[in-house]
């Protein structure tokens, strides 16, 4: 086989056309970038965005293997936020329900539920807390608080179910949300 040297003759003046090019396409895609952003409209605010949950309410209650628990509508002073509504009963063994808001000082406090084992429950929704030896009082309930490093917790412990009461609040207020928490 033979083997030929073929000489690539460049152009003269073509690299600083190719540096050319390149400068002018940036240039294009920063122009495009800056007219999409000046014309697509923003939505300013806080980027809290309400959910409605009532309904997700009574489909989970038909489904769920233990009194699911909401606040009613109304029972929340105005300024709360539904933000996250979930039920998940792919595992009837492990069904998971799961209610987030935000309040009006702007923290977030959510219910979550299941009739998984209560540590499992209790780990994945404090992400991973730690039991203190102190309780709230709900209702007449004591609740076992968690501290965890993102959010703190109550849980309740039931016979068919767990019950985790946590966020960025105070012990404190979130009592006050598991006591506006109701299976009707």
């Amino acid at each position: 086989m033979a083997t030929e040297n073929v000489t690539v003759r460049k152009r003269p003046g073509m690299a600083a056309k190719s540096v050319r090019d390149m400068v002018l396409s940036l240039a294009a895609v920063l122009a495009a970038g800056i007219v999409i952003y000046l014309f697509i409209p923003h939505s300013g605010g806080n980027g809290v965005r309400p959910v409605q949950y009532e309904d997700s309410v009574l489909s989970a209650r038909r489904a769920a293997p233990y009194p699911l628990l909401a606040p009613s509508p109304g029972a929340l002073p105005s300024g709360w936020n539904a933000t996250s509504v979930n039920f998940d009963a792919s595992n009837p063994a492990a069904a998971v329900w799961t209610l987030g808001f935000i309040d009006p000082a702007g923290q977030y406090v959510a219910i979550e539920q299941s009739n998984a084992p209560a540590d499992s429950v209790i780990h994945d929704a404090t992400l991973d807390g730690q039991k203190t030896s102190a309780t709230t009082l709900v209702d007449g309930t004591a609740w076992t608080q968690y501290q965890g490093g993102r959010y703190q917790a109550i849980v309740l412990k039931g016979a068919k179910g767990t019950t985790v009461v946590f966020g960025t609040e105070t012990f404190a207020k979130l009592g006050d949300f598991a006591a506006k928490l109701t299976d009707h």
